[in-house]
């Protein structure tokens, strides 16, 4: 492979294990993975994706960096308080690896956009770093319809959750998982019931190490299950979860053909 002095140096801990290498490490250079939301999520796994040497990253979000933000979402700092959070977040891969080439959207994810961003650049991968149920049932529709490999998660207060689709792998979907939103006022936001800053490094980097797993098809990944960790029992619990043969988007027959904009709550798990 056509590593540089650098990159050897840059990748080494990764090219000495046996089941990388260089050939590993070339194939996470050529890798393109997409991270909808630069939030409490999506902030950690971006920046590991980036440290481990993914060649394309695209950031989506629409929000500017808020000072509340900074209790988790690592990727920005006080100095960027009022920047756009693609920006923010750009500029801080960059200045960890400069390896790494940043797509940039800000913009939030409706119907009418979203199958065009996950096209953009034919991305390989896509993690769910969003912050409520409209977007989770909005990206897990649009990537069983693009048959795009995806993260989800979610956390809030001490609670964290996530799972991993595969398409054409007989694997369920999150609306297997979760019919439709909850009515509006069910769940408690973030806002109001809090969230404990760490839990966006643990389940967001445990979503990149999906996403570095499937690009070196490496071990077991989450499709079929839902790990859910509580952070105050210090447990995590890995739940097996069934397709469903009926499922409206992924199944037999699907009846979603055309991408829905619901509305809801935000920090929702």
């Amino acid at each position: 492979m056509d590593f540089n002095e650098q990159q050897i140096e840059r990748y080494s801990r990764h090219i000495i294990l046996s089941e990388v290498g260089v050939q590993g490490q070339q194939r996470l250079l050529d890798a393109k993975v997409l991270v909808i939301g630069t939030g409490g999520l999506g902030a950690p796994a971006a920046m590991f994706l980036a440290a481990a040497g993914i060649g394309t990253i695209g950031l989506v979000d629409g929000d500017e960096v808020d000072l509340s933000n900074l209790q988790r979402q690592i990727i920005h700092q006080t100095k960027d308080v009022g920047k756009l959070k693609v920006i923010s977040g750009k500029e801080t891969l960059n200045e960890m690896n400069p390896d790494v080439n940043v797509v940039t959207y800000n913009t939030f994810v409706d119907s009418s956009n979203i199958l065009d961003i996950i096209k953009d650049q034919d991305y390989d991968f896509v993690i769910d770093g969003t912050d409520n149920f409209a977007a989770k049932f909005l990206i897990n529709d649009a990537c069983v319809i693009a048959k795009k490999p995806f993260s989800h998660a979610g956390i809030i207060r001490f609670n964290g959750q996530l799972t991993t689709y595969i398409p054409d792998d007989g694997t369920p979907c999150y609306r297997c998982m979760f019919k439709e939103p909850p009515p509006e006022g069910v769940v408690p936001t973030c806002r109001e019931a809090g969230v404990l800053g760490v839990m966006g490094g643990v389940i967001g980097t445990l979503q990149a190490t999906e996403a570095i797993k499937y690009l070196l098809d490496l071990g077991n990944n989450l499709a079929g299950y839902l790990l859910t960790y509580d952070a105050v029992k210090m447990q995590f619990r890995k739940i097996k979860v069934n397709y469903k043969s009926d499922c409206a988007v992924c199944g037999q027959e699907p009846t979603i053909k055309n991408l829905i904009d619901y509305q809801g709550p935000v920090c929702d798990l």
